[in-house]
């Protein structure tokens, strides 16, 4: 049987690569799921005869679109707008925008097929879907960003709605963008209806939603060490990233006792042995979100070295948290958080880790919270965001961090029921793939060929 399935994940791929060419990260994300779901669909009969490994990978509809848009000096810009519906099966299409230049079909193919199974897990009734474009905002006026972000929308608006499509942000996708992408969107469509998540609190947004990611990715980690019995506290922690997710997750395990060490960006890691206290975050914080600088200036102001372009896994910890962009940690990097005496990963960011990493971690058997699973949180307060805009009303911080909590401790259980081994090591990332295909499939197959 193990070699009937390991030649069906072959042929399979094989498919996934030819019709998928030069899309290597979605090929990669597939490659990953069916490694652990075909094993599982093999020893569960109700699940065979469907094709649901065919259907699942295969988006439901990729809409691709020109925005033309105007910059302060009067000249006409054109870039490539996108939204990646990927599967509408338990809910309206959800997942986020993402303006960057480096967006392109296959990253955003990847994130939303991601999107699809982490939404399952949450337990909400969402699908999964992502968008965005190859415009960079960084060095863009307001202004510019504003007519960037209404042009996007003149084309978007005619796809999405909170019955079909409810996108949110992501990476250079704020509050600031998300507000005028609403605001466009009410123009267009003459409506005020939550269409859109991470919006401002005075026109339908929810607490804790920028920190929740975050907050969400140490709470899972809280629970994969508390399953084994102990505790974060104390622990050396190395973040990787310093946006929200990153800045939310240092600030959580800075809560909770354990001690982050490091920060970063696309110039390079900040190493402070004496641990980032709260003051240091805040400085950190408007050095982000206000002056919008450099994490080596973080360096200068502390006292503390600054290594230009390199990652921070070689430094010795308990815990990583990559929580920058997809594939930040390679097998060699793996290998050397491991001889360093790491003992647990958890992603905030989606696909942290490539495949060779994984590979390491499986090996390793140390504590690996895929980005599934870890990250949900940011979905899980968009997925309480839209419950709140449909009710007319709106929940207290207090109250959206116990359903927060209530929301990722579910997702653990569920990851541990599908992904305990019988020596007691939990394989997070089966688990969470095996219980968030699981849902979509009684989904899919209850429609018949309807989906």
């Amino acid at each position: 049987m193990r070699n009937n399935t390991a030649g069906s994940i072959t042929n399979f791929m094989e498919g996934v690569r030819h019709r998928n060419r030069a899309q290597k990260e979605f090929q990669q994300a597939v490659g990953e799921w069916a490694h652990d779901v075909f094993p599982w669909v093999s020893q569960n009969p109700a699940y065979q005869g469907h094709n649901l490994s065919a259907r699942m990978t295969e988006p439901d509809r990729i809409i691709i679109f020109r925005v033309t848009w105007e910059d302060d000096n009067g000249r006409f810009q054109v870039n490539k707008g996108y939204r990646v519906q990927h599967s509408n099966a338990i809910g309206p299409y959800k997942g986020g925008l993402r303006f960057h230049p480096n967006v392109n079909l296959s990253i955003l193919k990847f994130l939303a097929f991601e999107q699809v199974f982490k939404n399952s897990l949450t337990g909400l009734p969402m699908g999964g879907a992502k968008g965005g474009a190859n415009f960079d905002p960084k060095g863009k006026s307001d202004g510019e960003i504003m007519r960037f972000c209404q042009s996007f929308m003149n084309e978007l608006y005619r796809h999405i709605g909170p019955f079909t499509d409810v996108p949110a942000g992501d990476i250079g996708v704020g509050a600031r963008e998300i507000s005028y992408l609403f605001g466009q969107y009410k123009r267009l469509s003459n409506t005020f209806t939550g269409v859109l998540t991470g919006k401002g609190l005075s026109f339908g947004g929810s607490e804790i939603r920028v920190e929740a990611t975050g907050y969400g990715t140490v709470y899972f980690m809280e629970d994969m060490l508390r399953h084994q019995k102990k505790s974060i506290e104390g622990k050396t922690c190395l973040v990787s990233g310093s946006g929200n997710v990153a800045i939310y997750a240092t600030e959580k395990l800075i809560q909770h006792g354990a001690k982050p060490v490091t920060l970063s960006d696309s110039g390079g890691f900040i190493h402070d042995p004496d641990g980032i206290t709260q003051e240091k975050l805040a400085w950190v914080k408007d050095l982000k979100e206000k002056r919008r600088g450099r994490i080596s200036e973080y360096a200068d102001e502390f006292g503390v070295r600054h290594y230009p372009g390199e990652r921070p896994w070689s430094v010795p910890c308990d815990l990583a948290f990559p929580c920058a962009t997809q594939n930040e940690i390679n097998g060699d990097e793996a290998e050397t958080l491991i001889r360093n005496g790491c003992e647990g990963v958890a992603e905030g960011a989606n696909m942290g880790s490539d495949a060779d990493a994984i590979a390491v971690y499986r090996k390793a058997r140390i504590l690996y919270g895929c980005p599934k699973a870890a990250n949900a949180g940011g979905v899980a307060v968009s997925g309480l965001e839209m419950a709140q805009n449909s009710m007319r009303m709106s929940w207290s911080r207090k109250e959206l961090n116990q359903h927060l909590g209530d929301i990722m401790r579910g997702i653990h259980e569920r990851c541990v029921e599908y992904g305990s081994e019988p020596d007691g090591y939990v394989d997070y990332l089966r688990g969470a793939n095996i219980a968030g295909f699981r849902k979509v499939a009684d989904a899919l197959i209850a429609y018949g060929t309807s989906a």
